[in-house]
């Protein structure tokens, strides 16, 4: 499958209509992320199954400002509407390939739940629903 274009009007639908989507944030003056261009496309030949996004950072200001977007080439991994992984930086073909097969093996339930409880003791719960003790 071919690399798609993300823009703010379809991001969310791309998103949302498919469980597992890679996203290169980069931009057409960014030495890296044309290095690292090939290499994602030759990853997403591999992996048809799998939704390989673009955003341009130029272009797409707001997209990249949504995401805290600072330095690019940026990575991200979307698993079921979750971003399980962002990182800057080209990754080589090898760190790709494997950083895809983790991403597969990622049970998302587990994730969901550990990002439940996180939100929780983040909001003052402890773990049994009790109102947690300030961190100190």
């Amino acid at each position: 499958m071919a690399t798609v274009e993300l823009t703010k009007e379809n991001f969310d639908r791309t998103v949302s209509e498919n469980p597992f989507v890679l996203i290169d944030f980069w931009a057409g003056w960014c030495r890296p992320c044309l290095a690292f261009a090939p290499v994602y496309e030759k990853a997403s030949e591999a992996n048809p199954d799998l939704v390989f996004a673009k955003v341009d950072t130029e272009a797409q200001q707001e997209l990249a400002a949504a995401f805290q977007i600072t330095s690019i080439p940026t990575l991200m991994i979307v698993r079921d509407q979750v971003a399980i992984f962002a990182q800057p930086g080209a990754l080589p073909e090898a760190a790709l390939t494997d950083l895809i097969g983790q991403a597969r093996a990622l049970d998302m339930d587990e994730v969901r739940q550990k990002i439940a409880a996180q939100q929780k003791t983040a909001s003052g719960e402890g773990q049994d629903g009790t109102p947690g003790t300030p961190e100190g």
